[in-house]
């Protein structure tokens, strides 16, 4: 909410400021005087102001000390300490009693408007610039978004898409919201059009022009950092969007460095196939070829209780050596409290120090059983929010002040993201097809509509290992979710605007991959 464009100036020698006051009222303000602190409180008492100026050395109690009523009157209200004093120690006085900004006299006219317009003003004056830059952005992605679009094309488009997806939420602007949430829905089709034309081209040739997948990510960007450093430490995210990164990276750039690149998950975008991927090196078919005995798909809960040996066999083979590994998953606080008293002893120790952390995925999928979750997260700008809640005090943001301190670096990635769906699609499956529901193996499974699915035939070519004669695969695109012509309105009911994944849309597949250099190290 704007605040008014009106001032209140506390000064015993108000009286002198007229040229000042005066520069301010051609500027649109209203200005409205006080010789003391007890005035000033009983103009507060009647009506807010824009601002406060507030002189520090006044008969009776000095500003310093009014602060306190100010704020128990108007908390948000901006205050303004002007001051004759030079002393480092007043101005520490004013910073800590919260205070906005601080002057010391004489001052300019000038110098009265710059910090009153920017106080009063700048939220509106950075709002508008950010309406203008969207609106000369927005041509331009329309105009990258009707040209053809390779891999790198779409990682570019992406990540800006959810940097503005971020900023216009923080704004008013409902208008340029609904413009790029239209903008997304597009995209989002285009982009499982791109997927279907390119996948399986990129698993069938080793020289294809292919962005790095889950497959990937050991060998391009955690192996050099083993080369290079005697102790890294590997953090993977489950279900982190790109938004969600977006929102972290503020956080993260206080204390580190940061590179970011990106990678595409590999399909379908859940835990057991995508995060398998990363830590073997392998595609689900080569895993179930190499390691059967690691690799059970009658029990999706367990197929991921071996990733610290995948991760182990992949670097032996990428280094030539046994490398030393730690691993930890991460679901509860105190898990999290117990990993923090340990690390210090892990990153310490040559080698890699590997941990995962679900709270992501646990609120993403909790969100659908919890009514108090589904309305704390009822949208991408909540779950931002919530998720920017959560890492400030996480063990997640421990584990990285404990690399700081060590000067380890850290590479952080996720294995997929997630999409909020509000469309359901209908989908036939015998009794024998998986729950999922952006993504379901079955005999005879097929979508109502054809166009609303991916639907894979040939598991193998898509890196997926075969399954019993008949056996498919179906990935929900955009933001639909599968539901059952015999439970159509219960699915709906209980699963519309849940946050899900499996399927194929930006928001799941395109993923970045953070190095973390500790600053100074």
């Amino acid at each position: 909410m704007a605040r008014p464009k009106t001032v209140l100036w506390v000064d015993d020698e108000v009286d002198s400021l007229d040229a000042h006051i005066l520069y301010l009222e051609e500027d649109g303000y209203s200005v409205e005087r006080a010789t003391n602190g007890d005035d000033a409180l009983a103009l507060l008492r009647l009506r807010s102001f824009g601002v406060i100026l507030l002189d520090e050395q006044m008969p009776g109690r000095r500003g310093l000390e009014l602060v306190g009523e100010i704020r128990s009157l108007d908390p948000s209200a901006p205050i303004v300490m002007v001051t004759k004093s030079e002393e480092t120690g007043v101005m520490r006085e004013a910073i800590g009693v919260d205070t906005d900004d601080y002057l010391v006299k004489p001052v300019s006219p000038r110098q009265v408007l710059t910090v009153v317009t920017r106080l009063v003003e700048g939220p509106r004056i950075k709002q508008q610039r950010m309406a203008r830059d969207f609106v000369s952005r927005f041509r331009e992605l329309e105009q990258r978004r009707n040209s053809p679009l390779g891999w790198r094309e779409w990682v570019d488009l992406f990540s800006e898409v959810s940097q503005w997806d971020v900023r216009l939420a923080e704004g008013e602007d409902t208008g340029l919201q609904e413009a790029l949430g239209t903008f997304q829905v597009s995209i989002r089709e285009d982009f499982a059009t791109f997927i279907r034309a390119h996948y399986t081209t990129w698993l069938a040739n080793p020289d294809a022009d292919r962005p790095p997948l889950s497959v990937d990510v050991g060998s391009e960007f955690l192996v050099p950092l083993i080369r290079q450093y005697k102790s890294v430490l590997f953090i993977v995210v489950d279900c982190m969007r790109m938004d969600q990164w977006e929102m972290l990276k503020p956080l993260i750039a206080e204390t580190f460095d940061i590179e970011v690149a990106y990678y595409f998950s590999i399909l379908p975008t859940a835990t057991p196939y995508a995060r398998n991927a990363i830590f073997s090196g392998l595609f689900p078919i080569e895993i179930a070829s190499r390691y059967p005995q690691w690799w059970r798909e009658s029990d999706d809960a367990s197929l991921n209780t071996h990733e610290q040996e995948l991760l182990e066999a992949q670097l032996a083979e990428l280094m030539g050596t046994k490398i030393a590994t730690r691993y930890e998953k991460l679901s509860t606080a105190n898990e999290g409290r117990m990993m923090l008293k340990k690390l210090s002893g892990y990153v310490s120790q040559a080698g890699v120090t590997a941990l995962v952390f679900n709270f992501i995925d646990q609120l993403t999928h909790g969100r659908s059983e919890n009514e108090i979750l589904y309305e704390v997260a009822k949208d991408s700008a909540a779950l931002r929010s919530l998720t920017r809640t959560w890492f400030s005090g996480s063990a997640l943001m421990g584990a990285l002040k404990e690399a700081n301190r060590w000067k380890i670096p850290v590479l952080l990635t996720t294995d997929h993201g997630s999409i909020h769906c509000h469309t359901p699609t209908t989908v036939f499956a015998k009794k024998d097809a998986t729950a999922n529901l952006r993504y379901k193996f079955g005999e005879d499974l097929r979508a109502e509509k054809a166009q609303e699915a991916i639907l894979v035939e040939d598991l193998p070519s898509w890196g997926l290992p075969k399954k019993r004669l008949g056996v498919r695969l179906l990935m929900a695109t955009a933001d639909r979710f599968f539901v059952y012509p015999t439970k159509l309105r219960q699915y709906q009911s209980r699963y519309r605007g849940s946050f899900l994944h499996g399927g194929v849309t930006p928001e799941e597949v395109i993923l970045p991959v953070a190095l973390l250099t500790p600053r100074g190290s």
